[in-house]
């Protein structure tokens, strides 16, 4: 339920997991930030099957799995080298590290894996199908590092938190699998999602928000958008890819702590209305979901083929799951966020000073999109979706992080816009300039079928170019030598033929001449060969000389 106490037990983070999680932060919400860890190690150098060219210690993994993602939001077929890269890097255990420079070496570090790699891997892997073991080896792997209250920590062995937890939930739900039934000592993922939600106790303006860890000294929480945005989407039963027309509406707008009604809506209905006879608070309610979920609800708790949940999946009229509960509680509140801010999410303050200023956090917005499309509440993602698709242009330097034009073409998908024609942008296009070429070209679906700029046609017309290319270098070059030989002339005098007879031999000549020039390149290519012979020859000429001074004595 939705209604948990806000006292927690004192954990303390991790501090490796806290730093690399700061650093997976500063990767998916600010490509133009510095990466602090990545200044203390010397950078790696990206393969050439990798998308992006910036150091990929500590996104290699990450960004590959959003790219690909994104390139089959697109209707593309991503290139087999790149998704060779990905399954590469995949450890003998089912896990995946941040990045592996050598992926002939074993992963003999388990304390190196990572759970929001390993999410992210098994959630595109999923999606562009044919890749079953090495999915069900990843998720194989997650659910044994699983932590007693049913979260999970970046690192294996820290404490759980909000971003980590949701993640993985979303990659059992992407690949079909139910989190619900993810278990570990009688908890599930939500139970430890719960456990970190803000309830109607909280601050007006904090409830339903999720916190990313309680605090380590007083087990309080503090409302954080990017853990909120994470656990929304996890709620929902869904992935990062969403497709918009596999999504039902549930409740949109719904808020617990409002006095709303915990139920789907009706048929039709857009779930606004709500009986005033009916409680209004989940604890009041006697008709609670029962623990066996039917055929409809089945959705709600797992997940579909295509890596949607819908997460609308409960029946209508009948009352939400305390996981869908929880999630609409997200959204209320991230609507609400949104709104306040001018339709996009804040990056953290870089400073403790309250008065400074707080950029806008793309890559989180973006998420957000993703996460309220997911829920099917299209009213809520249409202020985000329209700042962003106006404003993306400004997120610093968002054209070479394969992440960041991954999650905006996501994030176009799930709204239902076109990621070719995103506020004047071509994001397809910009992310497949990022690496390894599509193995279709052109395209399916919504990609790039439409683009002049990719495709057979466009190979067609770059070879027609090249020959035009090369017919006017030919007439340059014959040009030249007409121009050189009219100022020898000029500067010489003409010996243009007068006579029959000379214009015959100067036409023979002339014959000879091209056909000299003609084997100019066969000469240059025999240089090498014959150099060594005309060296010999020359070697031999004092000697004949001496051998004629003697024949003359």
């Amino acid at each position: 339920m939705f209604n948990h106490s806000r006292q927690r037990p004192l954990r303390r983070a991790a501090l490796a997991g806290g730093v690399v999680a700061l650093a997976a932060t500063v990767v998916l919400g600010q490509p133009g930030a510095a990466n602090p860890a990545a200044a203390a190690a010397p950078a790696a150098t990206a393969p050439n099957a990798l998308f992006g060219r910036s150091d990929p210690t500590y996104d290699g993994v990450l960004r590959q799995s959003i790219a690909l993602l994104a390139q089959d939001a697109a209707g593309l077929e991503p290139g087999s080298a790149a998704v060779d890269w990905l399954l590469g890097q995949q450890c003998a255990d089912g896990s995946f590290l941040s990045f592996r420079a050598n992926a002939q070496e074993p992963c003999d570090d388990v304390t190196a894996a990572d759970s929001n790699a390993t999410a992210l891997a098994a959630q595109a892997l999923a999606a562009l199908g044919g890749h079953d073991e090495r999915v069900s080896a990843a998720l194989g792997w997650l659910a044994g590092v699983q932590n007693a209250d049913g979260g999970w920590s970046y690192n294996p062995g820290g404490p759980s938190d909000a971003n980590s937890t949701a993640l993985v939930s979303s990659a059992f739900s992407a690949a079909g699998e139910s989190p619900a039934e993810v278990l570990r000592e009688g908890n599930s993922p939500f139970e430890a999602l719960a456990a970190l939600q803000l309830d109607c106790e909280a601050p007006e303006g904090e409830r339903g928000a999720f916190a990313w860890q309680p605090d380590p000294e007083s087990g309080e929480l503090t409302a954080n958008d990017a853990a909120t945005v994470d656990a929304v989407l996890a709620a929902a039963g869904s992935g990062l890819l969403v497709d918009p027309e596999a999504v039902s509406a549930t409740a949109p707008g719904f808020d617990p702590c409002d006095g709303g009604s915990p139920e789907s809506p009706e048929d039709g209905d857009d779930g606004a209305d709500r009986s005033a006879d009916e409680p209004t608070d989940p604890a009041d309610r006697t008709d609670e979901p029962t623990d066996e979920p039917t055929d409809d609800t089945a959705a709600t708790e797992g997940g579909t083929e295509n890596g949607t949940d819908g997460a609308a999946g409960d029946e209508a009229g009948a009352p939400l799951s305390p996981q869908l509960t929880s999630g609409l509680a997200g959204a209320a509140r991230l609507s609400v966020t949104l709104a306040d801010n001018g339709q996009y999410l804040m990056a953290p303050s870089a400073t403790p000073d309250e008065e400074a200023e707080r950029l806008p956090d793309f890559g989180n917005t973006a998420k957000a999109i993703i996460a309220l499309a997911a829920l099917g509440d299209e009213a809520a993602l249409a202020g985000p979706l329209g700042w962003l698709r106006e404003h993306h242009g400004e997120w610093p330097d968002y054209t070479q992080s394969p992440a960041a034009v991954g999650l905006l073409v996501l994030a176009a998908h799930a709204g239902g816009d076109s990621p070719t024609e995103f506020g004047g942008t071509n994001l397809v296009n910009t992310l497949n300039a990022l690496g390894p070429a599509p193995d279709d070209g052109a395209g399916r679906g919504d990609g790039t079928a439409d683009d002049d700029s990719g495709g057979g046609l466009g190979v067609v017309l770059w070879v027609i170019v090249l020959g035009l290319l090369a017919g006017v270098a030919i007439g340059v070059a014959l040009s030249v030598r007409r121009n050189r030989r009219h100022e020898t002339d000029e500067a010489f005098g003409s010996d243009e033929p007068t006579t029959p007879a000379e214009r015959d031999r100067a036409a023979e000549a002339d014959d000879a001449a091209e056909a000299d020039d003609a084997g100019e390149a066969d000469d240059v290519r025999e240089a090498d060969d014959s150099g060594k012979a005309d060296d010999a020859a020359e070697a031999e000429e004092p000697k004949d000389a001496d051998r004629k001074r003697d024949e003359n004595d």
